[in-house]
């Protein structure tokens, strides 16, 4: 049967729904725009596409490197730079004069730039040296190390797309990879910092990260101390020279108007949820039983009770508490537990947890798991003690919850 509305509700219910409708529109048109939908241009770190760069900044962030986005100009990069990374991977824009001396200033005070592509002399001066450009369809080529680096030590050969050959010259560049006299991999001391040149972003892009050696490449571009200082840099991956600029949203987000539009949509939400109140059907909501969750916990724990199977519990969470670790570390399966545990605890936790662990820290816990799953008279509580060390280490070093992204 429809319900009768009078007048007074209809004209509410229009105001209503043109006042949403604005509120939508308004989103619509002030949203930024999806930058995925030319993912395979450019090295990006926000595009998934194959010339994009997504994979690789991840991988920072997942192997607990302290790096950020910055789509901010370089006059805002922070002063004390000494140990500080900044990825210039093939920028579409070019910097503006005061723009050039941030970035040489940057470099002078013993920062490190990673700059990929042609462009490198829009961004600071040649100094005798050139780039002499490659035709757009230059095929990937493998290169061979020239000399031991701490940018290349881990990387024999590479695979890289060259945008541009470099010309020595007068240079005081060092070639790293490429013929010496047309390397495609340079590093340029500049004051205390330097100027790490690749001629093209293959090695980090989306589609050629995994090739021959360009993961280690990269990694030891993007994270190796400056200046042997032992701590890891910190690194600022480059988007405002992709144009990763302040949106129309962004401006409209430091005025009142998104407070009007919030107060308009909660009234409209009012309105309407208390017309649908007091005209639709009153129900009570369903309960949700907890008896059966709690069924299948107490007869598990039964199982394991009747069947003395205390190490089989310990050996399961170790399982998973080792695969985790071996997941997140690179590591090889059948590392031994000591070496397991002391990669971790180095790589991971960076010692700030590791007093947590007692004296012998990560790989005396995984010892003693280990042990226990080959105690058949291991007493159930001290099984269950060592579960939630196990559990509540997995929780500290972040695990948890890349664990359960690898499983979903």
């Amino acid at each position: 049967m429809p319900v009768a509305l009078d007048r007074s509700d209809r004209k509410l219910l229009l105001i209503t729904g043109f006042v949403m409708l604005a509120f939508v529109i308004s989103l619509v048109s002030l949203a930024p725009g999806n930058e995925e939908e030319n993912e395979s241009s450019f090295p990006s770190s926000y595009l998934a596409g194959p010339g994009g760069a997504l994979a690789a900044y991840e991988l920072l962030e997942r192997l607990h490197f302290d790096v950020q986005r910055w789509d901010r100009p370089p006059n805002e990069l922070p002063s004390d730079c000494d140990n500080c990374v900044l990825i210039l991977a093939d920028p579409l824009n070019t910097p503006a004069p005061e723009e050039k001396q941030a970035l040489l200033a940057f470099v002078q005070g013993g920062g490190r730039v990673l700059f990929t592509g042609s462009s490198l002399f829009s961004f600071f001066d040649a100094n005798s040296a050139a780039l002499e450009p490659q035709p757009p369809d230059a095929r990937v080529q493998e290169y061979a190390a020239n000399l031991p680096s701490i940018f290349s030590r881990d990387a024999p050969r590479i695979t890289l797309r060259p945008e541009a050959l470099w010309s020595q010259s007068q240079s005081p560049a060092i070639p790293l990879y490429g013929e010496l006299d047309s390397p495609v991999v340079v590093v340029r001391p500049v004051g205390n910092g330097r100027i790490l040149w690749w001629a093209g972003a293959t090695p980090l892009t989306n589609s050629a990260i995994r090739s021959n050696q360009n993961m280690n490449l990269f990694l030891d571009a993007a994270t190796s101390p400056s200046y042997d200082s032992g701590a890891p840099p910190r690194i600022f991956w480059d988007e405002y020279y992709h144009g990763e600029r302040n949106s129309l949203w962004a401006y409209v987000a430091e005025t009142p108007l998104p407070w009007g539009i919030l107060q308009l949509a909660v009234l409209g939400l009012v309105v309407f949820f208390t017309f649908g109140r007091r005209s639709g059907p009153i129900f009570l909501p369903a309960k949700t039983s907890r008896l059966a969750p709690l069924e299948f916990v107490d007869t598990l724990g039964g199982l394991y009770e009747r069947a003395r199977a205390s190490a089989a519990a310990v050996a399961v969470v170790y399982q998973q508490f080792r695969g985790a670790l071996i997941r997140q570390l690179r590591l090889p399966a059948d590392v031994p537990d000591h070496v397991l545990g002391a990669e971790a605890q180095q790589r991971i936790g960076f010692g700030a947890v590791g007093p947590s662990f007692g004296q012998g820290g990560l790989a005396e816990l995984l010892r003693r798991a280990a042990a226990a799953t080959r105690d058949p008279a291991l007493n159930p509580r001290a099984a269950l003690d060592l579960v939630r060390e196990l559990e509540q280490t997995q929780q500290r070093l972040g695990l948890k919850s890349y664990f359960a992204e690898q499983r979903g």
